[in-house]
């Protein structure tokens, strides 16, 4: 799906979302990205779904590694819990999905799977001084990636 074949829905000329997907880490820094996505789809009453990816060991089955992956996949989910209280009385749809991969290839592959038309995600501030530093990160790839626009939190 591209950005011209997205389903949008226009309210007043302005373009409205109908399905934010909001990935995260475990860190605690995604409140604002958070925050700003819940806003934003309030004011569309759109689907928003909270997403963590649980990134495996290069060449291990997951069944290998179990118990460990299992904590993991608890304090993910009690983590997405908690941020899907911060939606409670909004009336949206909100959904908790905990997947396994590589993190940047798995939120494209869902946003482009489940109709997402923005991802709104937590984002570092570039320093000047060194302004290739962090082109590597997560955001960035999924801003070059991704099928949809992309909001980056700072």
């Amino acid at each position: 799906m591209s950005y011209s074949d997205s389903p949008y829905r226009e309210r007043s000329g302005v373009r409205v979302f109908h399905h934010i997907l909001i990935p995260m880490d475990l860190s605690g820094r995604n409140a604002e990205a958070v925050e700003m996505a819940r806003d934003l789809a309030k004011e569309s009453g759109v689907r928003v779904t909270l997403f963590h990816v649980i990134e495996v060991v290069s060449g291990a089955d997951v069944d290998e590694f179990g118990s460990f992956y299992k904590e993991i996949e608890e304090r993910a989910s009690a983590h997405l819990s908690a941020l899907a209280s911060r939606f409670q009385g909004s009336g949206l749809e909100v959904v908790k999905t905990v997947l396994y991969g590589k993190p940047a290839e798995e939120i494209v592959r869902f946003a482009m799977e489940n109709e997402v038309d923005l991802i709104v995600l937590a984002s570092h501030r570039i320093d000047l001084s060194r302004p290739g530093y962090g082109w590597s990160t997560l955001s960035y790839k999924i801003g070059v990636l991704a099928p949809c626009p992309v909001l980056l939190v700072k």
